[in-house]
């Protein structure tokens, strides 16, 4: 069964892509070796699974840093034209670049720590920084030349606009 019918457009197929696959966990020896195994191995089959249907994987849930920069983003369909929202909460416009490589949109970043006076002295630190990077996907009806994007209070918000053919294809059907 193909499993690729039952989801939307995936806009992320592309940044699926630029994820380094985990590196598998030494076993170790003796009696839990052949579980930790199977537990690696499901885990591995879980996020496939998971990363089909664009939805975030274990590793992206649980796993490296990188993943805790991604900033969380929505992507709205209206008739003439996809809105993506991006935050990026404590980054300057300046720390941002959108780029277009062929169909695919790029939203790259940095966030960087402040400086602090000596006199400081931290019980904790909950803030993160450092570079994160969204690739998105393009459906094929974009018109990727006249995207334009805007940045105020920490969200960035890129207007796509689409060509009426897709539209042209929709229709409502009525429920008897």
């Amino acid at each position: 069964m193909n499993l690729h019918k039952l989801s939307p457009w995936n806009w992320f197929k592309s940044e699926r892509s630029d994820a380094a696959a985990p590196a598998p966990v030494e076993p170790r020896h003796g009696e839990l070796a052949p579980l930790l195994g199977m537990h690696q191995e499901l885990d591995r089959w879980v996020d496939g699974v998971m990363r089909q249907f664009g939805m975030p994987t274990l590793e992206s849930r649980f796993g490296e840093m990188a993943s805790l920069l991604r900033p969380q983003l929505d992507i709205a369909e209206r008739d003439e034209e996809y809105l993506i929202s991006v935050e990026v909460p404590g980054v300057d416009e300046k720390d941002v670049k959108l780029t277009l490589d062929d169909d695919r949109l790029i939203i790259e970043g940095e966030k960087r720590q402040e400086s602090s006076a000596k006199d400081d002295r931290y019980q904790r630190i909950e803030r993160t920084y450092g570079s994160f990077r969204r690739v998105l996907d393009l459906p094929s009806d974009a018109r990727a030349d006249e995207i334009k994007a805007s940045f105020v209070n920490g969200v960035l918000k890129v207007h796509v606009p689409r060509t009426g053919e897709v539209r042209a294809n929709r229709r409502e059907i009525p429920i008897q």
